[in-house]
């Protein structure tokens, strides 16, 4: 995109943001202060240009006003939040539009970074006279240093003191001056620009790369205090936001960069572990694990989950608990495994893997704190739940399952058990038989025989036709054990089709349970 193609662009973005009533309090901040200049910085900019529409954080500059003013300006239009007040920054929760999230709205400032890598340990001043340049000069990568004008003069929208603009046509990742500096300031930044190469498909320049090689290696560092350097929730976040974004891409760049080896050392035991040719001709279980991840942005994934099988609501094709429950399926292999000539068994096997890997998968999310950053909605059990369990119809023991085990695996917990379909379909489709057999025969059968139990027209069970206050009416028996027992037979009868109604449920608990 050439620079007038991107003025048309951001014209038409202006001005919708102006239409939405998003910047009224720009309009009466220059109203008020003529000498006033308000910018949208940042990731807005960069993703308007990429005509990305997911955009929802609106970062902008104000210059020429005093900070007094300015949230003397801003309580006007809605709640104003102190954020780093002290620098001169404020975040906007405006009163209209309701929906749009809160805005954030600080004056140019610089910083000076005290060289410790330590997440922002940096001084920051802000100056409302400091020139533009000089702020989007502190930020880490070009892309990310782009402004749209939103006041005064027109004819000109973009700001684009770094070469942005050509990074984003040439697609790549590059820091705003000398990259080993940058890095130095702050070491979050090798994970941030991993991140962003993985989001956009973009390629990390080669110095910018280089640098963030060197960088990764101080993830785990600590200050003189014992803190660490770079906290835990920081790399959670950089990191789930890339294995969310693109999976595939994700793992190859975090082992290129050496950041895999750092922060998750087991995965790499993975490579070179081998597995029985016979069912799995692909190769090792990195090679496996690589295509489960492909498989969750292949086509057919996508046309098999295309509707949910499980859940009411349409739900995203994958999302980064999903990721990472494949990325950790068989993290427990290379811990079990024996062979013939080491061990003299009949071939390669992984005795107890399963609840081998989910234990370890839990040593792995609490050590980066994955359940830690908001948005991503990672739950601890849920995971190690699916690890410790995906090995549960993938050895053709579809037909043997009770519906009450399948009740309980896949209807319990719809939301997990939508999950749960996906890790089975990304590993039986990533498992390829010297023999060339159909992995997913299995996968298919389960869904089968889930729609055979779901309640017609819907995509949940039946109502059970007793409850235990019946129960223990009908069979003259106190609560405890008895009744429970007796729900679940009356449970497998129903949804074994053996008993449909609740006159047959009666007939059935006094037949089967009354003694």
């Amino acid at each position: 995109m050439n620079e007038s193609k991107a003025e048309n662009v951001l014209r038409a973005y202006r001005d919708g943001l102006y239409e939405a009533g998003m910047l009224r309090w720009a309009q009466e901040l220059v109203k008020t202060y003529p000498k006033a200049e308000v910018y949208l910085v940042g990731g807005a900019v960069r993703d308007c240009l990429l005509k990305r529409v997911d955009t929802k954080d609106y970062d902008f500059v104000v210059r020429n006003v005093a900070a007094r003013e300015l949230e003397a300006c801003l309580s006007r239009f809605g709640t104003v939040n102190y954020v780093g007040k002290s620098f001169g920054v404020y975040k906007l929760r405006l009163h209209e539009p309701p929906s749009v999230e809160a805005l954030d709205i600080a004056l140019p400032r610089t910083e000076h970074a005290w060289g410790t890598g330590k997440y922002r340990d940096i001084d920051t001043q802000s100056d409302p006279a400091l020139s533009l340049k000089e702020d989007l000069g502190r930020r880490d990568f070009t892309v990310n240093a782009m402004a749209m004008r939103v006041s005064g003069d027109s004819r000109q929208l973009l700001v684009d003191s770094f070469g942005g603009l050509k990074d984003l046509e040439e697609k790549n990742i590059r820091t705003v001056g000398n990259p080993s500096e940058r890095m130095r300031e702050d070491y979050s930044r090798a994970l941030r620009g991993l991140r962003f190469a993985v989001m956009l498909e973009f390629t990390i320049e080669q110095e910018t790369w280089n640098a963030l090689i060197r960088t990764v290696s101080h993830l785990h560092n600590s200050d003189v205090e014992g803190e660490r350097i770079i906290p835990t929730e920081i790399i959670a976040k950089e990191f789930l936001g890339a294995l969310e974004a693109r999976p595939t891409k994700a793992l190859d760049l975090y082992t290129e960069s050496g950041a895999l080896g750092v922060l998750l050392p087991e995965l790499l035991e993975m490579k070179g572990c081998p597995q029985p040719p016979e069912y799995h001709s692909e190769g090792d279980v990195w090679t496996h694990t690589r295509l489960a991840l492909a498989v969750l942005e292949s086509a057919p994934f996508a046309e098999q989950f295309r509707e949910s099988i499980l859940t009411s609501e349409l739900e995203p094709l994958w999302d980064a608990e999903t990721a990472l429950t494949v990325l950790l399926h068989d993290v427990g292999k290379p811990a079990t495994l024996t062979t013939p000539e080491g061990h003299g068994t009949d071939r390669i096997r992984f005795h107890e893997h399963a609840e081998v890997g989910a234990r370890m998968a839990g040593s792995i999310i609490d050590r980066l704190a994955l359940t830690s950053p908001a948005g991503f909605g990672i739950d601890r059990a849920r995971v190690l739940f699916m690890v410790r369990h995906h090995l549960l119809f993938l050895h053709g023991d579809v037909d043997r399952l009770r519906p009450a085990t399948i009740e309980k695996y896949f209807f319990h917990d719809a939301g997990r058990g939508e999950k749960f379909l996906k890790l089975c379909y990304a590993d039986a489709a990533a498992s390829i038989p010297a023999d060339g057999s159909n992995t997913l025969r299995d996968f298919y059968r389960m869904v089968a025989r889930l729609n055979t139990l779901k309640e017609k027209g819907r995509k949940t069970l039946p109502p059970p036709l007793l409850t235990g206050n019946e129960v223990m009416e009908m069979l003259g028996i106190p609560e405890g054990p008895r009744v429970g027992a007796a729900l679940h037979k009356l449970r497998e009868a129903q949804l074994e089709g053996t008993i449909t109604n609740k006159k047959e449920a009666v007939h059935y608990l006094h037949s089967q349970c009354g003694n």
